[in-house]
């Protein structure tokens, strides 16, 4: 900035005084520096300026894997938030991996942000990583919860997920079976399978569990092998299955169609499927997919502002906060 100032022949104060607000100056000398800018192609390094600012107006977002349109969702509602408050957002996805999750971390600490909302793998952090991050930077948890870490967590409630799709299913025809991925990186899954087995027991039905094989973050590929391998060996307890998630169903009804199998909740159909989350997609499946949906709006929403409120606290809260938000029942023809 001072070689700038020096070669526009604009005093240093006065340039640092438009950079932070560019009609904080004379229209005459504003037009003066901006002809400069265009001249010099000065940029000014965001980076250094945040080393001298006591908050910086950075906000990091971190998700587990950026291409689940879920994520995808959940972000843009994030960002444009932040973006209308005035700040900076920077986005980073781990790609379901613990050591990119953990030089995020890192580089976020160097970047001095004013607060960070922060989607973790859950089950595959480093939850030590986590902790130091935490302690040092203003961090709001959200989607997968990690006790104790963070300031708050906002979310989304499993278990009303998973009531409201076996009471609804179980009241207009056979009781579900459970399918999910053996080794899931979902880090509500384990969640959702608890949620169902508890759901069963409450109302004296025999639960069912159908694990399939499968790693990673291909749901749908995973959901369709796993399902043409179930539909081969003979190997369904009832004709309602109730998928983990969105993506797990979309791949098993694939499954189906490429076995002939027919879904859907009329008396000449094969089968019904259900499923949680209400992807974006799961509108437009063949049948459309019955699901419990996220309230994506308020969990953005109140992340976003819990995340503002924590940075005008000073960082901290007098208590670490969890709000969780039920599911609404989406019905479809799948079921």
């Amino acid at each position: 900035m001072a070689e700038f100032a020096i070669a526009s022949g604009i005093s240093r104060p006065t340039v640092s005084k438009y950079f932070n607000d560019p009609n904080s100056v004379r229209q005459s000398t504003r037009a003066q520096i901006e002809e400069a800018l265009g001249r010099f192609d000065y940029q000014p390094n965001i980076y250094a300026v945040n080393q001298n600012r006591q908050m910086t107006k950075n906000i990091g977002i971190i998700v587990p894997y950026l291409a689940d349109p879920f994520f995808a969702e959940m972000v843009r509602s994030i960002e444009r938030r932040c973006i209308d408050a005035g700040f900076s957002p920077s986005l980073f996805s781990s790609h379901g991996e613990q050591v990119l999750e953990n030089s995020i971390l890192q580089s976020l600490r160097a970047m001095k942000p004013a607060g960070v909302l922060f989607a973790p793998l859950g089950r595959e952090s480093d939850k030590s990583a986590i902790e130091t991050f935490c302690s040092n930077v203003p961090t709001v948890l959200f989607d997968s919860n990690i006790e104790g870490m963070g300031e708050a967590f906002i979310g989304s409630d499993n278990h009303s997920f998973v009531s409201q799709t076996v009471d609804y299913l179980t009241r207009t025809g056979e009781a579900p079976a459970f399918l999910e991925m053996k080794h899931p990186a979902n880090p509500n899954a384990n969640k959702r399978r608890d949620a169902y087995l508890s759901v069963m027991k409450e109302r004296q039905l025999e639960p069912h569990v159908l694990s399939i094989e499968g790693a990673g973050w291909g749901f749908e590929e995973i959901g369709r092998q796993g399902g043409l391998k179930i539909l081969e060996e003979g190997r369904l307890p009832t004709n309602t299955i109730l998928c983990s998630n969105d993506r797990l169903a979309i791949g098993f009804l694939a499954a189906c169609f490429e076995k002939g199998i027919k879904v859907g909740r009329d008396d000449d159909c094969d089968m019904r499927v259900a499923s949680h989350d209400d992807h974006p997609f799961s509108r437009f499946t063949c049948p459309s997919l019955t699901t419990a949906a996220h309230d994506y709006t308020s969990v953005s929403e109140y992340s976003v502002e819990t995340l503002f409120r924590l940075i005008d606290s000073g960082g901290r809260l007098e208590k670490r906060e969890e709000i969780l938000f039920p599911a609404k029942l989406i019905m479809r023809e799948s079921a």
